[in-house]
């Protein structure tokens, strides 16, 4: 399979050939589609994280279809949709598992850190670290909202806030494109904060009712005049301009923070015991959060833009996601299928016909011996090509003849199971 391992720091990934893993017990193979390319990911990148082995498989933002099971796994099967985000299992035994608080499992595996991630065609996780994709959901607009989704959605729907009471959305990049949506979303007074008059009309599309541009008001000022923010998610991480807003925050408001800066943040007594309020952070969320994420989000209309970029290109996507232009995430389309039938719909096939499923079954043939060559030509091998066992005639789907047996087929993408509306849409400009 093609992997993109980091295998020295400092040092960008390269196309390596890798034999596919075996899931082990409680363990389920992935066929990966897409995986987002995370800032988080530089931990990896730059071997920053305590005790990392290399070389390591980033990627944390994945979403596949299961194509193998492990010993002792239920509630899944072959040809489900499913990711697995930051939290790549836990143990369950530990005082935080057993007071349901997985994600900060003591002894917890992370994806892409502790174990392989998504930048490779094939990977294994823990089936408990799964959530569920919904149906008709495109891996692509799927992956970033297991990583930058759950940890929006996670802080504001567990600050204490209720619908109308005004919540302000620090930064509108990657994290906060997808706060403000969720905060909107979710029937709260939204007010985005970053800097640029440029970004007021993004702003308003993504669902703000206000934007304060720092670079013309004192945002602290200007929510104080509105009454004070009942939550600050801070989402850009800059520690002057994250504790520059703390005199915004209304009596009993919380600032969460989940962008995190390097820097320590300057909070200012005063200003928190004057209004009762308070800091805290926001972790991401385990398996069950993500698949609340991706729900909410299918259900209304939250959606990730999305750079896409090659597997074979991993090294090229961080880059862009570390230089900060990229608008909004950066994602691996790992098969290259989603960004191929969000073009080549053939002429007078209607969308979600039985006509346009065979034609994308077709297309899929057509795409998976395109990476074939390419991988050939990448890795300077030369296969042979693949027989595919034939059909006797009067011969039944499973029945052995001559050439062995026929296995049913199996589709591989949620998309192509007919559902109503789930014609694929491709990445948002």
């Amino acid at each position: 399979m093609r992997s993109m391992p980091i295998t020295a720091a400092k040092q960008l990934p390269r196309l390596e050939d890798r034999p596919v893993p075996e899931p082990g017990p409680g363990e389920v193979r992935l066929r990966v589609h897409a995986c987002g390319v995370c800032h988080s990911d530089q931990f990896v990148f730059e071997a920053l994280w305590p005790g990392l082995e290399l070389p390591r498989v980033p990627g944390h933002e994945v979403v596949g279809t299961v194509d193998a099971l492990g010993s002792g796994v239920t509630g899944f099967a072959e040809g489900d949709l499913v990711g697995v985000g930051w939290h790549g299992g836990h143990d369950g035994t530990c005082p935080a598992c057993r007071r349901g608080r997985f994600v900060h499992c003591e002894s917890g595996a992370i994806t892409g850190i502790t174990r392989d991630g998504g930048y490779q065609e094939y990977t294994v996780a823990p089936a408990s670290a799964l959530a569920r994709v919904p149906s008709g959901m495109d891996p692509v607009d799927a992956a970033p909202l297991l990583c930058a989704g759950v940890t929006t959605f996670n802080a504001l729907r567990n600050s204490g806030a209720r619908p109308g009471t005004r919540v302000a959305i620090q930064g509108l990049g990657g994290l906060g494109h997808l706060g403000v949506q969720y905060a909107a979303k979710m029937g709260f007074e939204t007010i985005a904060v970053s800097r640029g008059a440029d970004k007021a009309k993004l702003a308003k599309e993504l669902g703000a009712h206000e934007y304060l541009d720092t670079e013309s008001v004192d945002a602290a000022e200007k929510l104080t005049a509105m009454g004070g923010a009942d939550v600050i998610l801070a989402t850009a991480p800059n520690a002057a301009a994250i504790s520059s807003l703390v005199p915004g925050l209304g009596i009993d408001g919380t600032l969460i923070v989940v962008g995190a800066p390097f820097e320590p943040l300057s909070v200012g007594a005063i200003d928190l015991i004057s209004r009762s309020a308070g800091v805290r952070g926001g972790s991401s969320g385990d398996a069950n959060d993500s698949t609340d994420a991706l729900e909410f989000a299918h259900r209304t209309g939250v959606r990730s833009h999305n750079e896409v970029f090659p597997l074979e290109e991993a090294g090229k996507a961080y880059q862009r996601m570390m230089s900060g232009k990229a608008r909004f995430r950066v994602v691996l389309d790992v098969q290259g299928l989603s960004s191929a039938r969000a073009t080549a719909r053939p002429v007078g096939v209607r969308s979600g016909s039985v006509s346009e499923r065979f034609a994308f079954r077709v297309l899929d043939r057509v795409v998976a011996q395109e990476h074939r060559l390419r991988r050939q030509r990448l890795l300077g091998t030369r296969h042979a090509p693949r027989r595919r066992p034939s059909r006797r005639a009067g011969a039944s789907p499973g029945s052995t003849g001559s050439r062995g047996s026929v296995a049913p087929r199996r589709r591989d993408c949620a998309y192509l199971h007919g559902d109503p509306g789930s014609s694929p849409a491709g990445p948002t400009p």
